[in-house]
């Protein structure tokens, strides 16, 4: 049962942020006066249905809880009324568009808040240091974080997550000195100092966090036969303003990430078993939801930014692709051809599910 409570909590995460995608699409559009046919949460057979009277507007709600839609009026085609989609002007459609991941991200923007204000920053927190073995072990240790040291800063730059900690460390050398900024129990707080990097931070891609953790001396424990580093998480408060500020950092911080992976993903510097479809992403959720309130909150910002961005991405099907059309007709003065729009979204799609199904089976695989 707690497997089953774990997978609906994922199942709900993900309906939510769809939903919120697509009211994003319905407030803008009733905003701008466009025609709505339908709202619809979930996909498939019709459990619930109701249409208004006033406006003629259908909303329902549908057996499988993994998708919805607000359904425009001649959003495929040239509609017979002129509030239908694509009889008004490009620039409203650029709005309702991008209204729904914006949605998605000023969603996920208060979860960040929410959590953060509650239970503090989460931040990486030294479980222990390894001895170092090569000469001069002495400076090594003088220059060298400690268990129990709780990272804030590395080269200038605030970690929120690990991948900040591989850019601010990434190119330096075996002995090059980086300046930390460390809550340091033993010293009394917030203290700056030097560490002595271990090895060379040589980094190719976003899966190489080995790298870093053996550069600045991080341990490693065996547990069933597994090595892990000895680095942890754990909660940090700052001053209100300081929080309020880093809340918004760290939306921008995770939709960074996202386009670090993707640049890696197209340059082959990363490969496809490092991504995973619905699957995934539901087991994923899941294991990360189930844990506490403030995972719950952590992932389901963290899947919010990842729609708003993925949406935005001129891909054919998704919202990006779309923004892409109005703006060629509205630059050009004349629309690409309502059917070859229609068939490039329709391939877009397919292909979409077809890779989806792809990182999914070489998960398994």
């Amino acid at each position: 049962m707690t497997a089953i409570g774990s997978v609906l909590l994922a199942i709900m995460i993900l309906l939510v942020m769809i939903t919120v995608h697509e009211f994003g699409h319905y407030l803008a559009g009733k905003a701008l006066k466009f025609k709505i046919n339908e709202f619809a949460i979930g996909f498939g057979p019709k459990l619930f249905r109701r249409v208004s009277k006033k406006s003629g507007e259908a909303f329902s709600v549908r057996l499988f809880p993994l998708g919805g839609f607000c359904a425009f009026d001649g959003e495929d085609a040239d509609g017979e009324n002129k509030d239908s989609f694509n009889n008004k002007a490009p620039w409203k459609r650029v709005l309702v568009l991008i209204a729904g991941p914006l949605f998605n991200y000023l969603f996920a923007l208060f979860l960040i808040i929410i959590s953060m204000f509650s239970f503090g920053q989460p931040v990486f927190k030294v479980g222990g240091i390894a001895a170092y073995e090569g000469s001069n072990p002495e400076i090594y240790a003088e220059y060298s974080l400690r268990e129990g040291d709780v990272i804030l800063q590395a080269n200038g730059k605030d970690i929120y997550l690990v991948t900040d900690i591989m850019s601010a460390l990434g190119g330096k050398k075996e002995g090059d000195k980086v300046l930390f900024r460390l809550y340091r129990e033993s010293e009394g707080g917030e203290v700056e100092r030097e560490i002595i990097m271990r090895s060379d931070c040589d980094i190719q891609s976003s899966s190489e966090t080995h790298k870093v953790w053996y550069a600045l001396g991080i341990s490693t424990k065996e547990v069933d036969g597994q090595g892990y580093f000895q680095i942890g998480v754990t909660n940090y408060r700052f001053g209100f303003f300081t929080t309020l500020g880093h809340s918004f950092a760290y939306s921008f911080r995770i939709a960074g990430t996202i386009f670090k992976v993707l640049g890696e993903l197209l340059t082959g510097r990363l490969g496809l078993d490092a991504m995973g479809g619905p699957v995934t992403t539901i087991k994923l959720t899941s294991e990360i939801a189930a844990q506490n309130v403030q995972s719950f909150l952590e992932i389901a910002a963290y899947i919010g930014v990842n729609l708003a961005v993925f949406n935005l991405l001129p891909i054919p099907a998704l919202d990006g692709s779309k923004v892409v059309f109005c703006l060629i007709e509205w630059i050009f003065r004349k629309p690409v051809p309502r059917k070859i729009e229609a068939v490039i979204h329709a391939v877009g799609f397919i292909l979409i599910l077809g890779f989806a199904v792809l990182v999914d089976i070489l998960q398994f695989v």
